[in-house]
């Protein structure tokens, strides 16, 4: 564990979210991205911010985190987008800036070292997000970053072999199909971690239902784009 995450995780700062650290296993996960000082880091719908505080303090005063509400996401989560606003005005949190923008159009202010997101992959190709398509999503993440940067997907397991049937219903997704349209963008695929994986998971309730809620089993998949 790098002293710099370990650092990051212990700001008293975020003192609110340590009682969901041990679950979640933030320090774990921020460790497997490869944040490091100095980085760009573009996080995809922030939500609470859980991430985004820690990659802040990584990065220290020489990075800069981009946090992405798509407008179809933010007109479904107002609470979450002036969240993130809130949190970029806090001086504590001074390299944080929030990037709003068509979920078809993603794109960074500058190349970034690492692009992450965690349980909203599913989502791009919903009805409400206005049905992105996944390669071409994937392509202008791999256009976002630069030569050797990495992708991280973190995102509620699916039954093999059903591929997008369940983003909307479940909001699960299969790991193979992200697998396979991430390296179809030009990625390779750098490793995983099983630190939220859940055998219990029946994987066929959605991520909601109290009976598993916050237990998901959850696959996390780094993508490197090659420096070539």
């Amino acid at each position: 564990m790098p002293d710099y995450v370990a650092k990051a995780v212990a700001d008293p700062a975020r003192q609110a979210d340590a009682v969901n650290d041990d679950r979640r296993k933030i320090a774990q996960l921020v460790a497997f991205s490869q944040v490091k000082p100095g980085d760009k880091v573009l996080e995809l719908i922030p939500g609470s911010g859980y991430f985004t505080r820690v990659f802040s303090a990584v990065v220290g005063p020489g990075g800069h985190v981009y946090a992405l509400w798509p407008d179809e996401y933010a007109r479904e989560d107002a609470d979450g987008l002036s969240a993130s606003r809130t949190l970029a005005a806090d001086a504590h949190y001074a390299n944080v800036s929030v990037l709003t923008q068509p979920a078809a159009k993603l794109g960074a202010p500058e190349p970034v070292d690492v692009v992450f997101t965690s349980q909203n992959y599913h989502d791009y190709p919903d009805p409400f997000m206005g049905k992105v398509d996944l390669l071409a999503f994937d392509r202008q993440v791999f256009a976002a970053l630069k030569p050797g940067g990495v992708f991280v997907v973190i995102d509620h397991v699916a039954p093999a072999g059903s591929g997008l049937r369940d983003t909307d219903t479940l909001h699960r997704i299969d790991p193979a199909i992200v697998k396979k349209q991430v390296e179809a963008a030009g990625f390779v695929f750098d490793g995983e971690s099983a630190v939220l994986r859940n055998p219990a998971d029946p994987h066929t309730v959605k991520v909601f239902d109290k009976s598993i809620r916050g237990h998901t089993d959850q696959f996390v998949y780094r993508f490197r784009k090659p420096k070539g």
